[in-house]
């Protein structure tokens, strides 16, 4: 049934499954929204009534303190004054009652003395300066909103001596007065103000009647909405003008995580993604609606143009240059795009940075060297160490032996020399084959720079290399290896050395990231600088430009960082100087967790060793 139904068309070109659903839509939302208008509108109504209400109730306390400031004030000028207030329009009853209900004055005179707001708490109202309101019906039909709270005359009463020459001289009726007069004055009261409700119900029934019009007519606007949406939506304009729409929709993506560049079939770029604008530094509203040979680089616009000609999907890596003149290394993929007749709309350029994809490929391939070498010196250790102490102990004994002869003395000197030298190198490749092992405990980083500093400062001073040091305020503890700490900053304090022959400065600068969850250790110099093409290659094994280095100082010290859990960069410009950043990781739960671990008379021990070594 429902398959008959929406395949029948129940107005031209518009099945009637779409007619229900938009009713089903729009009726409960115009329902809530006008229902909603309606209550508004009755709550402006009750607010108005009630600040009308309070307006007459603060006049007519207003008058009651004004009458009492007379002598003669009581009952008798309270029911006066009130029946004049209740004179205004729309005032059904106003009147002044005691805490029991006993109407003390009435608009009505018949009704003073009757009981008024009998289901009423009417002590607890008494007491209270909050305004209330209920609705009320008269026995004639007529609706009342009536408005009460305490009611607050607050006027001093006469003395008591004065009220009793007054009641001598005015008799009986003024003692009458008198007596309602302190009732007035001391007795608990309360006010009610009745006011009509027939002009707020004609405008709440006007309201809702132009409410419900409103719905009704916001209900067709939107039906009708509706279903010319729905004929919108059927129009059909060319196949062409679609198939074009559908492809670039279908393939423009511009939040893609990669670089995106579209053409269109002039050759104008259509495209132009968050991607690419990270890459090749441009930015999409300067280059959007412009000639691509005149904008993109000239790598990717051949790449462009050789398959469009060619008309198949080229993948391939490139190096790109940018318009700051960088090069970037990329991965692209380009082709055409074609509608269903074979019309050409345009190209598409996909493309990544493969920046960080290198670097890592470069660190596997160092992994894997190192895991080369770690075998190769596994393996050969050994049997190099052998000879090596064979070839020491000939030539300590020729030495020992012809101690006369300077010449074979010298030779046995060299020899031992170099065995020593080959026997260091030996046990430095084994150091960087083997995992670094470390023993992390609680140190003071000041402390340490400041006795490896002592180590070089001779070495320095002769070269003509003053030494800076700049510590930052409270970064001082920290968990590692003094010893493996150590080896490192030796090592870079050395090749700062070695790079400043002509004096110069060198400067150890210890921060951290104002959480102290990382602690940072630069060491710079002034020296020659390492060229841009040796950057990538001074942790690996046996790299050097000393003539006389082994290559293995910055490995080590790259694989003892790593075993720290750190990490070791390097900023250089060429005869401007050399940068090495070490990163320490260190957090309160790192020293937490330890803290559980080692126990706390050991931690005690190591800050007291620790502060014996600062002193």
């Amino acid at each position: 049934m429902f398959t008959k139904l929406k395949n029948k068309k129940f107005w031209p070109g518009v099945p009637p499954w779409v007619l229900i659903g938009a009713v089903a839509v729009l009726l409960p939302i115009l329902v809530f929204v006008t229902v909603e208008n309606i209550n508004r509108q009755k709550e402006k109504s009750i607010h108005l009534l009630l600040e009308k209400g309070a307006a007459l109730i603060r006049s007519f306390e207003a008058g009651t303190r004004t009458g009492m400031m007379g002598r003669q004030w009581g009952g008798f000028q309270l029911q006066q004054l009130l029946s004049a207030t209740a004179q205004q329009p729309d005032i059904v009853h106003l009147l002044v009652a005691d805490e029991t209900g006993n109407a003390l004055a009435h608009s009505n005179p018949d009704q003073i003395g009757s009981i008024h707001g009998a289901k009423l708490d009417l002590k607890r109202i008494s007491g209270s300066t909050a305004l209330q309101w209920r609705r009320i019906t008269q026995p004639d039909g007529k609706h009342v909103f009536e408005i009460y709270r305490k009611f607050m005359p607050t006027g001093p009463p006469m003395g008591m001596g004065m009220m009793r020459r007054h009641m001598g001289m005015m008799g009986r009726r003024s003692q009458t007065n008198w007596q309602e007069n302190e009732n007035i004055s001391h007795s608990p009261q309360i006010i009610f103000v009745g006011l009509d409700m027939s002009p707020i119900e004609e405008a709440h029934k006007a309201d809702v009647r132009h409410a419900v019009i409103m719905g009704a007519i916001l209900l067709l606007v939107g039906f009708a909405g509706f279903t010319l949406l729905f004929l919108v939506q059927s129009y059909r304009s060319t196949r062409a003008s679609l198939s074009r729409i559908k492809a670039f929709s279908d393939n423009v993506v511009e939040n893609v995580p990669i670089g995106l560049l579209a053409l269109d079939n002039q050759g104008k770029i259509a495209a132009f993604n968050n991607g690419a604008e990270s890459i090749l530094q441009l930015s999409a509203p300067q280059v959007i609606g412009q000639e691509a040979g005149r904008i993109i680089p000239p790598e990717l616009l051949a790449e462009i143009n050789h398959s469009k000609s060619h008309n198949d999907v080229i993948e391939k890596e490139i190096e790109c240059t940018t318009v700051e003149g960088k090069m970037v290394p990329l991965e692209i993929a380009a082709s055409s795009l074609k509608d269903e007749d074979d019309v050409f709309l345009g190209n598409v350029l996909l493309f990544k940075d493969l920046t960080e994809v290198r670097a890592l490929r470069r660190e596997v391939t160092r992994s894997q060297r190192l895991a080369s070498v770690g075998r190769l010196a596994a393996g050969v250790a050994h049997e190099i160490r052998n000879p090596l102490s064979s070839i020491k102990g000939f030539a300590t004994y020729f030495k020992e032996r012809y101690p006369d002869r300077p010449d074979d003395q010298q030779t046995a000197n060299i020899m031992i020399q170099e065995v020593d030298r080959l026997n260091r190198v030996v046990g430095q490749l084994l150091e960087l084959a083997r995992p670094i092992s470390v023993k992390k405990q609680r140190i003071s980083l000041q402390a340490l720079l400041k006795d490896s500093i002592k180590l070089i400062e001779d070495r320095a001073a002769a070269k003509g290399i003053s030494v800076q040091t700049q510590h930052a305020a409270g970064v001082d503890s920290a968990w590692g290896d003094p010893d493996r700490i150590n080896q490192i900053l030796l090592n870079l304090y050395l090749n700062a050395i070695d790079s400043m022959e002509s004096g110069g400065e060198l400067k150890v600068a210890l921060s951290s990231d104002g959480e102290n969850s990382e602690i940072f250790i630069r060491i710079s110099d002034s020296g020659c600088g390492i060229s841009p093409e040796h950057l990538s290659k001074i942790f690996d094994p046996y790299f050097t430009t000393k003539s006389t280095g082994t290559g293995l100082g910055l490995a080590i010290a790259h694989n003892i960082v790593e075993a720290l859990g750190g990490k070791i960069t390097v900023e250089s410009d060429k005869e401007v100087g050399t940068t090495f950043s070490i990163t320490i990781p260190f957090s309160k739960r790192v020293e937490k967790s330890l803290f559980n671990q080692l126990g706390e008379d050991q931690i005690r021990s190591t800050n007291s060793e620790i502060r014996n070594k600062s002193e």
